[in-house]
């Protein structure tokens, strides 16, 4: 984002600032659609639009189908397989007489009936909460990108302010330059006079076309915050002015970062080890299924032993496919012993990292009360500092008018005017800083605090 005009703000710092964005402003757009937005707007196009957002949604729903892969862990799986088989030479029982089919066919069917698994339920609920996480870290998205967008907004209006103030002061100017001229002209004015006159309106046309240029730059980065394609130009609605009375009508805020979105990130986390804790304990449990198996096996002109006709073992031969179908059912327990140690390592590991993130949050929360503080602060002073700022301006005016009227009938010097019109750009400038200043802190106090808008 474009750098903030601080501070004191003379011309010089106005045209350094505009100077540095110059370089990289797009070309504005000639003619084509005109999307004049206000500040919700904006923000909802910005929710619904950004690349960031939905992201953010598809990992929430990235997350229901981890949940949905582990709730089929737990459901009965049945598998089949079949196989056919050509012997090309059979067993032999002696020499030269072997014995078999030539061919054979197996078709198996396996049912396994999960009725015990204490991995699985603890999977679930680690499931859950890694997807409260994603919601979480949504809604993070959500605040950093109403964030970006509102101090974008407000940074195009300081900027359009700008831009407005020069060119009323160059309207002044130009009017001092002309009116100075004329008394040139007739004797009632030194050269000195108006060539300081003139010096000081080409002085200001720098700042006046980096001003404009600064103004394009502001607006593409709104419209990438927004995903607003590059044909259409932007239009904001409204002034820095007209926010002035929500300066004045919003009331002193609160410090609480409770809500804070990497606060509450944290506490996930957290949640998550604790509940990989109880997935890794729920290892050492035995796990019990129910399971059944059917095979349909066929062998065909098979050779082999059997009884005779009197009785006596002989050798047998059957042409015909002979099917047989046996199947079992059953119950299966499986009982952890011994693992070599390793789940009991995992668990000092885990709690390792709970600890960790317990000192984490405890230096995040006071790295947050700080910020949300300092915004506080910020808030505060900005709004004193408009409140002088418009005491200034008033004054400047006077200050301007008086020097204008000493001019006029010979009593003052062209100096003493470009000074008091240099006065006034100023303090115009520095109100809209306030302004803005009090409006981006409102918006960073938002963000720490957790607030959408």
């Amino acid at each position: 984002m474009m750098k903030r005009i601080l501070g004191k703000m003379t011309l010089a710092a106005v045209a350094t600032l505009f100077a540095a964005t110059a370089a990289t402003t797009a070309t504005a757009q000639d003619g084509g659609e005109t999307l004049t937005l206000d500040l919700p707007t904006a923000l909802e196009i910005a929710l619904s639009e950004n690349p960031t957002i939905k992201v953010a949604d598809m990992e929430i729903d990235r997350f229901d189908y981890v949940r949905r892969e582990t709730v089929g862990s737990h459901l009965p799986s049945l598998s089949a397989a079949g196989q056919y088989t050509f012997n090309i030479v059979k067993q032999e029982m002696a020499k030269g007489m072997s014995f078999g089919a030539d061919m054979g066919a197996t078709a198996t069917a396996d049912l396994s009936i999960p009725l015990l698994v204490p991995a699985v339920y603890a999977g679930l609920k680690m499931n859950r909460i890694q997807q409260e996480l994603a919601v979480e870290q949504a809604r993070s998205s959500r605040i950093d990108l109403v964030n970006a967008v509102t101090k974008a907004f407000y940074q195009t209006l300081l900027l359009e302010k700008s831009y407005e103030v020069l060119r009323e002061s160059e309207a002044t100017i130009q009017a001092t330059v002309d009116n100075t001229r004329t008394m040139y002209e007739a004797g009632l004015a030194s050269e000195y006079d108006l060539l300081t006159a003139e010096v000081q309106l080409s002085n200001l046309q720098p700042s006046i076309i980096a001003a404009r240029n600064g103004i394009e730059v502001a607006r593409q980065m709104l419209r990438m915050y927004l995903s607003v394609p590059e044909d259409v130009a932007i239009a904001l609605d409204g002034s820095l002015d007209d926010l002035r009375g929500d300066v004045m009508a919003m009331p002193d805020p609160t410090v609480d970062v409770d809500d804070n979105s990497e606060m509450r990130q944290l506490d996930y986390q957290q949640s998550m080890l604790r509940q990989q804790i109880r997935l890794t304990n729920a290892g050492r449990f035995p796990v019990l299924a129910a399971y059944g198996s059917l095979i349909f096996t066929g062998q065909d002109k098979t050779t082999g032993f059997g009884m005779g006709p009197g009785g006596e073992m002989a050798i047998v031969e059957q042409s015909k496919w002979w099917w047989q179908h046996p199947l079992s059912a059953g119950l299966q327990l499986s009982v952890p012993i011994f693992s070599g140690l390793k789940n009991h390592n995992k668990v000092k590991q885990l709690r390792n990292q709970v600890a960790q993130v317990d000192l984490q949050r405890e230096y995040l929360r006071d790295a947050k009360m700080l910020e949300a503080r300092t915004s506080v602060n910020n808030l505060l002073t900005a709004r004193e500092t408009m409140l002088a700022a418009e005491k200034t301006v008033a004054q400047a005016e006077k200050a301007y008018g008086i020097s204008r009227t000493r001019f006029d009938a010979g009593a003052g010097t062209m100096l003493e005017v470009n000074q008091a019109q240099l006065n006034v750009t100023q303090s115009r400038l520095n109100h809209s800083q306030a302004i803005y200043d009090y409006l981006a802190a409102k918006a960073d106090y938002d963000k720490i605090t957790g607030k959408n808008n």
